[in-house]
């Protein structure tokens, strides 16, 4: 029987003696010393999560994409009407999606995880070991699922995170794929960085005004009901999340669990990583923001997590594209440490006058 709660235990953070050795081995490269930025700082960040520099090469990056459906997409808060997300997830079974697309081109590969897509189709069936029901509830005027089904869909997130990183994943990215999902994310961010609507809501997937105003009502109402439960995470997740972020929430947690570093990517995935560091506080040190999107919840989110974005490229689909497409950057950064020559190996004359601290 399982065990009623969900804890975490404490997150050990990247290793100290790496980060330092990475910083020093930087000061040794053919190169003045910061000259490279923040592919430095990524670099010695990729030496502390794997505790050692230089750091080994990615072998095994995997997109994880997350797929549910949301009730409170019949209210009108979206552009697409909710069959999209089965249409799409078809798509992304047969490799036609962006997010397979670009992971290909970055040396990623793609899993999909149906946890609550409103559909039994047959293409379904073969990722659907850990659905949670189809769809969720309507969070204006009710809670996204039960007491059972919340804890069902983060369990389904740490098992996932510890069958990847079991089977070689060496870095994670989680993806999302849901008709709707930028406002129960959009009410998580204001309830848990104290925001209010008018600040956190969005266009999403290109919606017009009507549709703007919808989506706030939605927010203002979801956002009364979670803050009643804010001092609770998984009852946070309860009310307002849906079986796709709740999983996304408890793969995150773990993710950090087992050490393991991740890329995250727009709104819906960094709305999971807050409740994901009030779950396992200090799983945050385990991430990096592949991107920042124009969505005003997803500043938020990043400003409250005090991670900065390595890019701003106005990427707001989803599906994990805008970090996949932050990954080659920290493949280079983590080459530069292992592969550059040092002054010594070059025969390169070092700095007459030793760089100073800006």
């Amino acid at each position: 029987m399982e065990p009623d709660s969900i804890e975490f235990p404490e997150i050990t953070p990247p290793d100290d003696h790496a980060r330092s050795d990475a910083i020093a081995l930087h000061d040794k490269l053919v190169k003045p010393a910061g000259s490279l930025g923040r592919l430095e700082e990524l670099g010695v960040w990729i030496a502390a999560c794997q505790g050692q520099s230089p750091p080994r090469p990615f072998t095994r990056p995997r997109v994880i994409v997350f797929a549910g459906d949301h009730g409170i997409a019949a209210k009108g808060v979206s552009a697409y009407p909710a069959e999209v997300t089965g249409q799409l997830l078809g798509t992304m079974l047969t490799g036609g999606a962006a997010i397979n697309v670009l992971a290909a081109a970055a040396g990623a590969s793609v899993r999909v995880v149906d946890m609550a897509v409103d559909t039994e189709a047959p293409a379904t069936r073969s990722i659907g070991e850990f659905k949670v029901r189809r769809g969720s509830g309507s969070i204006d005027v009710e809670d996204a699922l039960s007491a059972d089904e919340v804890k069902k869909a983060v369990r389904a997130g740490i098992a996932i995170a510890d069958a990847e990183v079991d089977g070689g994943a060496d870095l994670l990215i989680p993806g999302d794929l849901g008709i709707g999902n930028s406002t129960p994310a959009s009410v998580l961010v204001a309830a848990l960085t104290g925001s209010e609507p008018v600040a956190v809501v969005g266009r999403g997937s290109g919606i017009d005004d009507d549709a703007w105003m919808r989506k706030a009502a939605a927010v203002r109402d979801a956002l009364r009901r979670a803050r009643a439960v804010l001092a609770d995470p998984i009852a946070l997740l309860r009310t307002t999340a849906g079986a796709d972020i709740a999983a996304m929430a408890g793969f995150l947690a773990q993710a950090a669990v087992r050490r393991t570093p991740v890329v995250l990517d727009g709104l819906v995935a960094c709305a999971a990583a807050l409740v994901a560091e009030d779950l396992a506080p200090g799983a945050r040190r385990w991430w990096v923001a592949g991107q920042r999107t124009a969505e005003p919840a997803h500043a938020l989110a990043l400003e409250h997590l005090d991670l900065g974005p390595l890019l701003e490229l106005d990427v707001r689909l989803g599906e994990g594209t805008g970090a996949v497409t932050a990954l080659p950057l920290l493949m280079m950064a983590a080459r530069v440490l292992a592969e550059t020559a040092t002054h010594e190996q070059a025969g390169v004359s070092g700095p007459v006058i030793p760089a100073t601290a800006t």
